[in-house]
């Protein structure tokens, strides 16, 4: 019998998948509850400081000492600052326990990281969708390219991702708005590394709109991204996905409510619905509907089937297989190089360009071991004018760094994790969160595989500097822990067994036929690029597939 806990579909968490589950299944005629364990934020009203520059903020958008007393861990995120702290968990009321070092970075808010995250959007290819059949690397895709090409296209045509066609087999092109430009420096860099070693370098592949979609947009080179857009200049739920839903007529939002259970009916063999908890209350509250999507981010989809625990599944929702909150990765980062160019001094940069150059991976491109270890890696980065060197004093010391000084150029890179079935997440019943519920145990790390590719990730960048032109070449390993690339992935991976997967080829679940996973839990392979446009499409072909099952009476 329909009432106010009653939906046609239910979706937890609002962030970059959860989101796009949303406008799906809005779109196609679902009544649909999208619960978020955070606070409400609404598009450009909550965007509170992104209009003022450093010197008109009361830390000069440094972040204090107490800051980072809350948030030791958040506080470490490149984009953590006086504004956009906002959007970060206050680590002590959110715990977790890290068995190895972890950096877990997150917000709890409508949105989700959508609101901070890099934006850099590349398709995976067919190196990346055989890659686990051919090494024996954890467990096959049940998908290959020309399965999500088309999602790809799609849902690219209304993200906005602007970037250049560019013809490199394993970085397959999308549908895009017109590029940014690289600088003088980088064009020169992209060049010689072309002509001397055959490698391609092109402009970042950005969901920065270089062009207007309806009111979003176009970008405005103000480099502050991680604080709210009051323009729509890119992509996020906020802007894009929720007001699309919305529109509709059959969103309903949720803020506040922690999604706690996933209810099991024994009966239909099907899930009827969830429980969550207030954030504010700590009343509990069901709600009930026909197909569930799980979009929480990978550690927090894992905390919820965890626990979600029944007679039928003892061990988790879903979990016969015991893989799920297994097979956890992260890309590597934090490694890479750097150096000066002495020429074009006479050139200089317009605005603050929120993207950079990309470099794709070159290693291993037959799928093999050649390189003394498996799969690859990319670069990341750009060239940029310091201030003068400010020599002098007084006037003369004014004078010099008003003008630009020499032009750098530096580049780190992105590895690619392996999935091992020993890196992964439980929950710890010694540690509670503010709400009382059970902590997660992270347990997590980089092995032999990836501590062979920094030694290449690191050489391999400065010999492109040097090749390129560059002066006074150095480079660096900071090896930071796995997390804090923030692109966790792969604790309830797709298959083709259930026996060692959770999700089918639809990211439908193996045992509960009308529950959907399609955030990074369901990857089965890292690759090495930016994986957020995989999730947006795999997020609508599963809608799109889900709402044709219940259309004929599957589901």
């Amino acid at each position: 019998m329909p009432s106010a806990n009653h939906f046609d579909a239910i979706v937890i968490g609002s962030g970059i998948s959860g989101g796009w589950a949303a406008k799906e299944l809005c779109e196609k005629g679902l009544k649909t509850l999208v619960l978020e364990r955070g606070r409400n934020v609404e598009h450009i009203k909550d965007y509170q400081g992104t209009e003022k520059e450093p010197w008109e903020l009361e830390h000069r958008n440094s972040i204090t000492q107490e800051d980072k007393k809350n948030s030791p861990i958040q506080s470490k995120c490149y984009a953590y600052d006086e504004v956009s702290k906002k959007f970060f968990v206050n680590d002590l009321e959110n715990p977790y326990v890290a068995t190895k070092p972890f950096d877990w970075i997150r917000g709890n808010h409508v949105g989700g990281r959508s609101l901070m995250w890099g934006r850099q959007s590349y398709r995976l290819s067919d190196l990346d969708f055989e890659a686990n059949a051919k090494d024996g690397y954890g467990t096959d895709w049940p998908i290959r390219y020309n399965d999500l090409a088309p999602w790809y296209s799609y849902v690219e045509k209304f993200a906005g991702i602007s970037g250049n066609r560019d013809g490199v087999f394993n970085l397959p092109d999308g549908e895009f708005q017109p590029p940014m430009e690289m600088n003088v420096v980088e064009k020169m860099v992209a060049l010689n590394l072309k002509t001397k070693m055959g490698r391609p370098m092109i402009i970042g592949r950005s969901a920065n709109h270089t062009a207007k979609i309806g009111t979003r947009g176009p970008c405005q080179f103000r480099n502050k991204c991680h604080q709210g857009c009051p323009f729509g200049g890119y992509f996020s739920s906020n802007a894009a996905t929720l007001p699309a839903a919305a529109a509709t007529g059959n969103l309903t939002l949720r803020p506040d409510a922690i999604t706690t259970e996933i209810l099991y009916d024994k009966e239909t063999g099907r899930a009827k619905g969830v429980r969550i908890l207030d954030a504010n209350t700590n009343l509990t509250e069901e709600y009930f509907a026909k197909i569930v999507f799980l979009n929480a981010s990978t550690l927090g989809t894992a905390h919820i089937l965890l626990s979600s625990v029944s007679e039928v599944f003892p061990n988790g929702f879903g979990n016969s297989s015991l893989q799920v909150g297994h097979n956890l990765m992260d890309h590597h980062y934090g490694v890479g190089a750097y150096g000066d160019y002495d020429g074009f001094q006479d050139v200089y940069t317009y605005g603050r360009r929120p993207n950079g150059i990309y470099i794709p991976r070159f290693r291993n491109l037959d799928g093999g071991s050649s390189a003394g270890y498996l799969r690859g890696f990319g670069y990341q980065g750009g060239a940029s004018r310091n201030r003068g060197e400010g020599n002098g004093i007084g006037v003369e010391l004014k004078e010099s760094v008003t003008e630009p000084g020499k032009w750098s150029i530096g580049w780190g890179s992105w590895g690619e994790h392996l999935p091992y079935y020993e890196n992964k997440v439980t929950l710890d019943k010694n540690k509670k969160d503010k709400w009382g519920l059970a902590a997660l145990n992270i347990d997590c790390e980089f092995k032999e595989n990836e501590m062979k590719m920094r030694i290449d990730m690191r050489n391999s960048g400065a010999e492109m500097l040097e090749a390129a032109g560059i002066k006074n070449v150095g480079s660096y390993d900071n090896m930071p822990a796995p997390g804090f690339c923030i692109h966790e992935m792969g604790t309830a991976r797709m298959g083709k067994d259930p026996k060692t997967s959770v999700l089918n080829k639809w990211n439908q679940m193996h045992e509960a036929k009308n529950v959907f996973i399609t955030d990074g839990s369901a990857m089965a392979s890292s690759a090495c690029q930016n994986p957020s446009l995989t999730y947006m499409a795999l997020t609508a072909r599963a809608a799109d597939f889900a709402v044709s099952e219940l259309k004929k009476g599957n589901l």
